[in-house]
């Protein structure tokens, strides 16, 4: 009998996700202050977000979250994908910022 992998599973908010609560903050305050200083200069992202990578699979089904709480080191922060003009003027805004 072949043994198949365990397939990737959803967890609920758990003992993982509630021990990174800090982490998921730290990066949406990062995300909202990314956000506010892109506005000041004139440029929106369509798309930012946080992602929690360990909030979303457990690697074995008899696993629980917690399990991987030792592993929370960080949130992603998102930008997502934007137009060639966008990009050109997010350049820009760190470049001029860059000359200061």
């Amino acid at each position: 009998m072949s043994s198949k992998p365990p397939l990737p599973r959803r967890t609920p908010q758990s003992a993982a996700f509630n021990s990174g609560a800090a982490k998921v903050k730290e990066a949406m305050d990062a995300r909202d202050a990314l956000a506010t200083a892109l506005t000041r200069a004139g440029i929106q992202l369509p798309a930012m977000d946080v992602r929690t990578p360990w909030a979303e699979t457990v690697s074995e089904p008899d696993e629980d979250a917690s399990a991987h709480s030792g592993e929370i080191r960080y949130a992603l922060v998102h930008l997502g994908v934007c137009s060639a003009p966008v990009a050109h003027a997010l350049a820009t805004a760190i470049t001029n910022g860059l000359a200061r």
